[in-house]
């Protein structure tokens, strides 16, 4: 099983280095909070559907998606309320090896994610490609919990947490982007913490 340790983009020295601006350490907490009422997702019924603009749009049930090669994310995540959470570890399967399966088109360029509840993220297909995004399942080696997006999230986690979508059901290649439920609302369409993307209009 892979393992990595977090996305290798940016400065990751010990210390207040690790915390973006305006954020700070949550310690051994893990705030809950969710647009939507926690929905009870049976493992038996749910599905997870790669489709839009690839080559085999491809569905995976449960026993699926973990018979695919697995991985492992340690690292930080961070939130736009303000809480980063150091050393996390989630486990997984790599998008990368979901869009190894459907292959992506070329004029591809944004995934738009939709949860079991209708809630929505918009991303570039680059924030989701090369290592540094994930479906998940375990949190510190046991089964996610139904409100921190269980049975299985996505993770994004070098974005603000709004972008890691709970209780995930699709993702859709595009080739343009449109806004989520949140970026609809106000937040930032990208939201990297480490520039404080927090709201629309922010650098």
């Amino acid at each position: 099983m892979a393992v990595t340790r977090g996305f290798t983009g940016r400065d990751r020295r010990g210390g207040d280095d690790r915390l973006p601006p305006g954020q700070y350490d949550t310690g051994t907490g893990w705030p809950t909070l969710t647009a939507e009422l926690t929905p009870q997702v049976d493992v038996d019924t749910w599905t997870m559907t790669v489709d839009g603009l690839v080559d085999t749009p491809t569905t995976w049930d449960w026993r699926g998606v973990h018979a695919l090669p697995g991985s492992t994310y340690f690292g930080d995540i961070h939130c736009v309320t303000t809480w980063t959470k150091f050393d996390t570890t989630f486990t997984g399967v790599s998008v990368d090896t979901l869009l190894e399966v459907t292959g992506v088109r070329p004029e591809a360029t944004h995934v738009f994610a939709t949860a079991t509840t209708g809630y929505t993220t918009n991303l570039p297909l680059a924030d989701i490609t090369g290592g540094k995004a994930w479906l998940v399942w375990e949190f510190d080696g046991k089964p996610l919990t139904p409100e921190h997006g269980g049975p299985v999230r996505l993770l994004v986690p070098h974005l603000y947490f709004w972008k890691s979508a709970k209780w995930i059901t699709r993702i859709e290649l595009r080739d343009h982007d449109e806004q989520g439920f949140w970026e609809r609302n106000g937040y930032h369409d990208r939201g990297d913490p480490w520039l404080e993307q927090r709201y629309q209009g922010d650098a």
